[in-house]
């Protein structure tokens, strides 16, 4: 072998061997540098994952009951937010349960940023399609019916929610349920809902409104009673007969 030739030999040698280095190592950065969220759910694919509806109206349509500041405020931020931790919890705690009913019915189980933001999930797409646009009806058929036994009437039904609502110390949700056909007013503290294996009272949700200080305070600071006659223009009747 010539010089030249055993110059160009030693060369190309050298460049394969420093290529051959270089690529195992590119493959750990690749993997490094993936979602830990879409690992998660790549390993178990089946698990149940929140997902936000979409908001049935626009910002405004609530209004002046619900002005658009609070309404963009509270499904952008408040509700995409507790969307974002329960799946991130739900990957990084490895849960692996079927169904939002699944998951809280092991709610007792849970851990507190699985349980508060998948209450906060949940409980904000329910609250969303309690509310509607074009004013508020009333009630009909088999759920006036029920209403009107319960608890006397449409009046009273509504005074004594209020109270339920306004008596809830701090953050939380008022209730209408119905408990293996009874129909009963509730309210639960944070983002517990009655679909909680460990709630006090558990049954099915009908109705529900939401009296965290962010939901009403940009237009009616602490007065929530105000919020709250204000709210009964809002709700979908239909909505909730389809629940009953």
């Amino acid at each position: 072998m010539n010089n030249s030739n055993r110059r160009n030999f030693i060369k190309n040698t050298i460049t394969l061997s420093l290529g051959a280095a270089v690529l195992p190592a590119l493959g750990p950065l690749n993997v490094l540098a993936a979602d830990p969220q879409e690992k998660g759910r790549q390993d178990n694919p089946a698990a149940f994952q929140f997902v936000q509806d979409k908001l049935p109206y626009a910002f405004s349509a609530l209004e002046p009951h619900i002005d658009a500041a609070t309404m963009e405020i509270h499904y952008t931020k408040h509700h995409a937010t507790y969307i974002k931790n329960v799946n991130e919890a739900i990957v990084a705690e490895k849960l692996n349960y079927a169904s939002d009913i699944d998951f809280f019915a092991n709610a007792s189980k849970l851990s507190v940023k699985a349980r508060n933001n998948g209450g906060g999930s949940w409980n904000h797409n329910f609250f969303w399609h309690s509310l509607q646009a074009g004013g508020p009806g009333a009630p009909a058929g088999a759920l006036k019916a029920g209403i009107d036994e319960t608890f006397g009437s449409l009046d009273k039904f509504k005074e004594l929610f209020a109270q339920a609502a306004i008596g809830r110390f701090g953050s939380g949700w008022a209730w209408l349920i119905s408990d293996k056909g009874t129909l009963k007013i509730i309210s639960t503290p944070n983002q517990d809902n009655p679909l909680m294996d460990d709630a006090p009272v558990k049954g099915k949700p009908l109705l529900a409104l939401d009296v965290w200080e962010h939901a009403y305070y940009l237009k009616y600071q602490n007065k929530r009673n105000e919020y709250i006659t204000a709210w009964w223009n809002l709700v979908n009747w239909n909505e909730v007969a389809k629940r009953l």
